[in-house]
């Protein structure tokens, strides 16, 4: 109610004194291919409330993917993922319908505590975001609105700032690295211990909308020979990749960003296109399994994006114990269909097979649970579930016990 009462307050104010001026804003544009990101175009200015030149938003944390409430004009809010992957911003056509919104249109985007004005905000269906993410897709915030701003995305405290670009000077204990964009992509330099043991340097895009932490281009290490024969390896399954892909999971005896090294990280070989962004000169893509453990600021117009390490950084990188691969789908996305099991994983051993929905862990109803705490279930070393299972019209439970797959 008050996040409610607090932004109709913004709208009436912009729309009373700039409605005038919609029309007049320039089109947006999507960043060029391996370019330097550019500086936030004076029409595309943000507006705080009172003069200001910051604002809190209280946004949401879903499986380390991040969503801001946003309101088109005088709409209802919806939940637009923060996704440095997309060109421009743009809303679902269901919910564009839904609320009352025509796309390609210009708009004033409002959050709690201003508005950033945009010259289009087209439509686009994201078919497998909700199977995926476990939440109905709405929107997506994409390079236009973070062009215009600077966003601060605490994963630690699960907490979002935005500044405006013209007064914002960062002055904390993180590391600044400076920032490209390929193919509409942020791109960083980084540093690994490849499976061979070999010290790399290389460049990673990072990718807010991705769950996994770090994803590594198949193409580009075995061109660099940085695979290892002898290394442990586990086979995977990432519902997210190319709409579903095997991959190999292994881990990093180091990952370094700045002067932050974090051990052990588990990471996936994949041979899909968005496992470089589209740009072969990529060693691979960095995810939300990774920017869990840091503060990490978006500052396009500078230039830069900044990392600041969180309470987080330390913990220890738990991968999936089950083997199996799970999506959300049917009403409510409580349906938890398994989509894959790993060769000689518990959940084959158990007996489980594509195609089963998990209906309920332990005493616990799926209807009770949510897409990310299944997962995280299945991320717990030792522990022995019950699930119930429905393979067709048959109702069946079996036991299975997590164990260490790397």
């Amino acid at each position: 109610m008050i996040l409610g009462l607090a932004l109709s307050a913004v709208c009436l104010q912009l729309c009373a004194g700039l409605g005038a001026g919609l029309a007049a804003q320039n089109q947006a544009k999507a960043p060029a291919t391996a370019t330097p990101a550019p500086a936030a175009p004076p029409a595309n200015r943000p507006r705080f409330d009172y003069g200001g030149n910051a604002a809190a938003i209280p946004a949401t944390f879903i499986q380390n993917v991040v969503f801001f409430p946003i309101r088109l004009n005088g709409s209802k809010p919806s939940l637009f993922a923060v996704d440095t992957s997309a060109s421009v911003t743009s809303i679902d056509p269901s919910r564009a319908a839904e609320i009352g919104i025509t796309p390609n249109q210009s708009y004033w985007l409002l959050f709690l505590g201003g508005a950033i004005p945009l010259a289009s905000v087209p439509a686009a269906a994201r078919d497998d975001f909700a199977t995926e993410i476990g939440r109905p897709y709405e929107g997506t915030l994409g390079a236009d609105f973070l062009s215009a701003v600077v966003a601060e995305l605490d994963f630690g405290r699960e907490t979002a700032q935005i500044f405006d670009p013209a007064v914002y000077k960062y002055d904390g204990k993180g590391v600044v690295l400076p920032l490209r964009l390929s193919n509409g992509m942020p791109v960083i330099r980084v540093k690994f211990v490849s499976p061979r043991g070999k010290d790399v340097e290389a460049d990673f895009a990072v990718d807010t909308s991705m769950l996994a932490g770090i994803v590594i281009s198949e193409k580009y290490a075995e061109a660099r020979k940085l695979v290892s024969s002898h290394g442990k390896m586990t086979k995977g399954y990432d519902p997210q990749l190319a709409g579903g892909e095997d991959v190999s999971l292994f881990r990093l005896s180091n990952f370094q960003i700045g002067r932050f090294i974090a051990p052990d990280i588990v990471a996936e070989f994949s041979h899909s296109k968005l496992a470089d962004a589209g740009d072969p000169k990529l060693a691979g893509v960095i995810g939300g399994g990774m920017l869990r453990r840091f503060s990490v600021v978006l500052d396009y117009p500078h230039q830069q994006i900044i990392f600041e390490m969180n309470s987080h950084f330390k913990d220890y990188d738990e991968e999936d114990k089950s083997g199996i691969a799970l999506v959300a789908k049917g009403p409510g996305l409580k349906t938890f269909e398994i989509v894959n099991v790993a060769p000689g994983s518990p959940a084959a051993q158990a007996g489980i097979q594509k195609g089963d929905v998990i209906a309920g862990v332990d005493d616990e109803a799926a209807a009770d649970m949510t897409l990310a705490s299944v997962r995280n279930l299945f991320r717990q070393v030792g522990h022995t579930y019950k699930l119930l299972l429905q393979r067709g019209d048959q109702t069946k439970q079996v036991s299975i016990q997590m164990r260490r797959l790397l």
